[in-house]
């Protein structure tokens, strides 16, 4: 009907940080390292040295654990949304555990950098409240984020 409020374009973008190599890729990676060290480790038996041999096996395992670690730390998750009940974050930790957030969209201020460097942070700031957003992002893609939230901000408003 002519002369009702419209109700504004809902806005979400879920975050999420870039996934470590496929499982084809870490096959690939693993046999290289494990042929590698193979080799250093039949040179060093061969030369006498055979307690060093033990030492090329810990190198695979190391790299393990650090894909480990970070197949573990890909899977938390943020979740921006600005709707008619108001600008939310929903932060989704690499546990599950799940932490919320909620702004007033007539009241936020999208900060960040421009144009942004390695370090810059975008902060969502009402009042005293700060919140960094999608830390695990490139800068680039911290810079897009912010340029969109604040079209849609601006056209919520």
């Amino acid at each position: 009907m002519a002369g009702e409020p419209t109700q504004p374009e809902p806005f979400e973008a879920v975050l999420y940080p870039n996934p470590p190599m496929g499982p084809k890729g870490t096959m690939i990676l693993f046999g290289a390292v494990a042929a590698v060290s193979f080799a250093m480790g039949l040179a060093f038996v061969q030369a006498g040295a055979w307690p060093v041999a033990g030492f090329f096996g810990l190198d695979i395992l190391l790299l393990a654990v650090a894909f480990k670690v970070c197949a573990h730390r890909s899977r938390r998750s943020e979740v921006v949304r600005l709707d008619g009940e108001g600008l939310s974050v929903c932060r989704v930790a690499a546990n599950g555990r799940r932490t919320g957030w909620r702004f007033e969209p007539y009241w936020v201020r999208v900060d960040m950098d421009d144009p942004p460097h390695p370090g810059s942070q975008l902060v969502l700031a009402q009042g005293y409240r700060r919140l960094r957003i999608g830390e695990f992002l490139t800068p680039g893609e911290r810079h897009e984020l912010a340029s969109a939230l604040r079209l849609a901000l601006r056209n919520y408003r």
